[in-house]
C-alpha cells in the first residue's frame, strides 16, 4: 500500500496514497557561503519560524562596505510551485550572479511548498517575506545587511516560471496595500507561469501539453476555480491595473508554450491603461526556464546580462 501512487507528475514528483512526498528532482543543496568566482557572500535567515519562511540573502563583497546604499532584488524560485529552493544550486549560482553584476542586495525567498501547502501558501509566505524586507527601512530589522546598505527607493521583485507569477501577485498586492517606505522600481518576470481556460496563440495546436498545465495547475491549488483564476491568468483580475511597478521586463522563450501568455500580459496592461513601462524580451530557439538548465549558454548569458542592464538602469 505505502507504494501505491495518488499523483505522478513527471519529472517532478511522485505523491502516494498513504501521502508521502517524493520529489524528484531540485532536492540538491548548495551551503551559504563566500562565492569565489562571484566574489558574492550570501547567508541564510529566518523569517517565521514558526511557518518555516526563510531566505538567504546575497551581498557584493567586492567593495565593501559599499559607498552608497544598494537596490534590492527579491527573487522567488520557479519550480510549478512544488520543487526547488534558495538553496538549490541552480538558484544560489543565478542569485550570485545577478547579485555580483547588477551590484544590489539579493533576497530569495524560501516559500512553503504544493502539494503539502497548497497555492496560495506561496503567495501568502512571499508576501510575509516582502513584508519583513520592508520591516528593515529606517534601519529597525533585524538583518543588518538590509538596515545598513539596503536602498529602499529601489526594490525589484523577479522570479522565473512560477516564481514570476509570484512576484507579478506581490506586484498587485504591494500597489494596493502599500509598504510604508519601499518604492517597487521593477518586476523581473522570467517565463512566467500564467495561463487561462481559452488558449491563445500557438497553445491550441499543443493539446496534450496544455492539458498537463491545466492539470499541474490543479495539483498546485485544488481549491482553484480553474485555469480562469486571478491567481493564475491576470486577465481575469480586476485588480491588474494596481500593479505597483515602475517598470517590467517579461522575458519568454520561443518553444516555450508559456510564451504568449508573456506577451498577452503586455497587451493586457496597455489595454487597460497601466501607467508604467513593460517591455517583452523573446530568447529564439529556447524552452522554458533554459537559463536554468545551460546557464553558460550564450542565450542564457545574454538573458542575464539583459536582466541586469534592466536593474542597472534604475
Amino acid at each position: 500500500m505505502d507504494d501505491e501512487i495518488a499523483f505522478d507528475l513527471p519529472p517532478f514528483m511522485k505523491v502516494y496514497k498513504n501521502g508521502r512526498v517524493q520529489r524528484l528532482i531540485g532536492e540538491d543543496v548548495v551551503r551559504a557561503s563566500l562565492d569565489p568566482t562571484t566574489n558574492v557572500e550570501s547567508k541564510d535567515v529566518i523569517i517565521s519560524k514558526e511557518d518555516n519562511i526563510s531566505a538567504r540573502l546575497f551581498i557584493p563583497k567586492t567593495n565593501f562596505p559599499p559607498n552608497q546604499k544598494l537596490p534590492v532584488f527579491v527573487y522567488f524560485h520557479g519550480g510549478a510551485f512544488c520543487i526547488e529552493t534558495p538553496s538549490s544550486p541552480n538558484y544560489h549560482n543565478y542569485l550570485n550572479s545577478v547579485t555580483s553584476l547588477a551590484n544590489v542586495i539579493g533576497v530569495s525567498v524560501h516559500y512553503r511548498r504544493a502539494p503539502e501547502h497548497p497555492v496560495p501558501v506561496a503567495h501568502e509566505d512571499s508576501w510575509l517575506a516582502l513584508k519583513w524586507v520592508a520591516s528593515h527601512v529606517g534601519g529597525k530589522g533585524s538583518d543588518e545587511w538590509l538596515n545598513e546598505y539596503a536602498d529602499f527607493e529601489k526594490v525589484f521583485l523577479g522570479g522565473d516560471s512560477a516564481g514570476a507569477n509570484i512576484a507579478h501577485y506581490l506586484g498587485i498586492r504591494a500597489g494596493k496595500e502599500n509598504l510604508v517606505g519601499v518604492k517597487l522600481e521593477g518586476g523581473v518576470y522570467l517565463h512566467p507561469y500564467f495561463w487561462g481556460v481559452d488558449p491563445i496563440g500557438s497553445e491550441s495546436a499543443r493539446g496534450e501539453f496544455v492539458e498537463k498545465i491545466h492539470n499541474l495547475w490543479r495539483f498546485s491549488c485544488p481549491t482553484t476555480t480553474g485555469s480562469d483564476d486571478p491567481l493564475i491568468n491576470p486577465a481575469k483580475d480586476p485588480n491588474l491595473g494596481s500593479l505597483g511597478f515602475k517598470r517590467v521586463l517579461v522575458c519568454v522563450a520561443e518553444k516555450d508554450l508559456l510564451k504568449d501568455r508573456g506577451w498577452y500580459y503586455k497587451e493586457l496592461l496597455e489595454k487597460i491603461g497601466w501607467g508604467g513601462a513593460v517591455e517583452v524580451v523573446e530568447t529564439k530557439d529556447e524552452d522554458h526556464v533554459f537559463h536554468m538548465f545551460n546557464p553558460t549558454s550564450q542565450n542564457a548569458t545574454d538573458l542575464l546580462n539583459r536582466v541586469v542592464s534592466f536593474v542597472k538602469k534604475a
